[in-house]
């Protein structure tokens, strides 16, 4: 592949989601391969002080990367942690020849462009259990499983858990701290999380029964209760959004177990995007190591989790997208 070849390749990995936008993650290519490290510098040490979610983030990259080769033609070999004595060193994607493109290489490789976290309330339409299905069988490849939230009290038990993670995060100057450094009010901003991106309305208020992430701490200013309307306090609540929500884990939680978790993410969020679907995460519970503990208890997990996921059809307003760093930032070409 040719240096524009590469440039492509990597331009489709750095669509990748990541914690906070932060966008941990560095390329090199030497030769006909691809390096994938974790960069240190773009850590969050009050959210993710194990550096759990910034290695389950550059998996989805990595798993983007191969994607966009395979839908380019490329026969790739994956070797994950190759060097131990380079922990930063996450994966290195070899070409070993050519293949024939199938169909579903296609899909999955232009579903990258289009793919994008959607945090606004999705349709009431139900999300097919043969899509569920499919996904669980494709993360199943990776090591990595997927269980849909479904039962009346695994989903009061989650969303309890989701909601009290919040509250704990919200009272953590570090974490808001943190979480203000990389809000983002210039539209023009190559990472970090865009106030654009943010939803106007409080989550607090949100007629849902599972709380997204509150990106400005609950400072909005007016009443934050359930389902206040403003214009008609005596009108009904709304109809309350009910997505799918399901959580990928695996049985050990180690770096490579992060990593295939992140490998497993990135199929998931291109095979919905490809049927038509959004996904966005609801991650809190899983920030804190002891609402991620109590969730393994109350859920009867074998394993841990590592990612929860809504999904659903999304509706007419549309999140925007977040910006990413230049290439020149992150892809480096090997002499």
């Amino acid at each position: 592949m040719d240096r524009e070849q590469w440039r492509q390749v990597v331009e489709a990995a750095t669509r990748a989601p990541s914690i906070h936008n932060t966008q941990p993650w560095s390329f090199t290519v030497a030769g006909n391969r691809l390096d994938v490290r974790a960069d240190p510098a773009r850590a969050l040490p009050a959210l993710d002080r194990s550096g759990r979610q910034r290695i389950i983030s550059c998996g989805v990259a990595v798993e983007f990367a191969l994607i966009a080769l395979r839908a380019a033609g490329a026969e790739v070999a994956v070797e994950l942690l190759p060097e131990p004595a380079d922990p930063e060193l996450l994966a290195s994607l070899t070409l070993t020849g050519s293949r024939e493109v199938a169909e579903s290489d296609r899909a999955l490789g232009a579903a990258i462009a289009s793919r994008h976290t959607e945090r606004a309330p999705f349709q009431p339409q139900a999300v097919p259990a043969e899509v569920v299905d499919g996904l669980q069988r494709a993360v199943a490849a990776f090591s990595v499983w997927l269980k849909p939230i479904t039962e009346t009290d695994e989903e009061v038990a989650t969303a309890f858990l989701l909601s009290r993670a919040e509250e704990i995060e919200q009272s953590e100057p570090e974490y808001v701290a943190e979480l203000q450094h990389w809000m983002r009010t210039d539209p023009a901003a190559v990472d970090g999380i865009p106030v654009g991106a943010v939803l106007e309305e409080d989550p607090a208020t949100r007629p849902s029964n599972w709380l997204i992430r509150d990106f400005v701490v609950g400072s909005r200013p007016g009443d934050r209760s359930p389902f206040h309307s403003p214009e008609d306090p005596d009108a009904p609540p709304p109809p309350v959004e009910r997505p799918a929500v399901v959580l990928l884990g695996t049985d050990n939680d180690d770096a490579m177990a992060w990593l295939t978790a992140g490998r497993g993410l990135g199929q998931v969020l291109l095979r919905v995007t490809v049927a038509g679907l959004a996904a966005s995460p609801l991650t809190q519970a899983l920030d804190w190591p002891a609402t991620r503990a109590q969730l393994g208890t109350r859920l009867s997990l074998i394993g841990h989790p590592q990612m929860l996921l809504r999904l659903g059809y999304p509706g007419g307003d549309r999140s925007p997208s977040t910006n990413r760093r230049p290439l020149a930032d992150v892809l480096t070409f090997a002499e």
